[in-house]
């Protein structure tokens, strides 16, 4: 038996403002739901910012269409987090193309 070309199950997650006692907000990342993905092999760059040499994975994930996908939200596989740039639907709407570069501190 061969695994499809979804066999990477990973976590998708929103980012939330959680209201302090305090006062003040702080942003919360919530898992709004697992799916099976399709992770094609990363590019890569190096550039220089800040005097410093920054190192960004670029990746294109496919899902199964989802209505609730937006930019800004993370996907994380294993130990990877990604930071979705774009969703972006093939014509038919069964498949969303996830545009997405690598978070270094999530």
């Amino acid at each position: 038996m061969r695994a499809g070309p979804l066999r990477h199950h990973c976590a998708i997650h929103k980012a939330e403002q959680i209201t302090r006692p305090g006062g003040g907000r702080v942003e919360s990342w919530t898992e709004l739901v697992k799916v099976w993905a399709e992770i094609t092999l990363p590019s890569g760059r190096v550039a220089v910012a800040a005097d410093q040499l920054t190192a960004e994975i670029i990746a294109e994930i496919r899902i199964r269409y989802r209505t609730d996908i937006s930019a800004g939200m993370r996907i994380i596989h294993k130990s990877t987090t990604y930071k979705v740039e774009a969703a972006l639907a093939d014509n038919d709407q069964t498949m969303l193309r996830l545009l997405c570069s690598n978070v270094v501190n999530p």
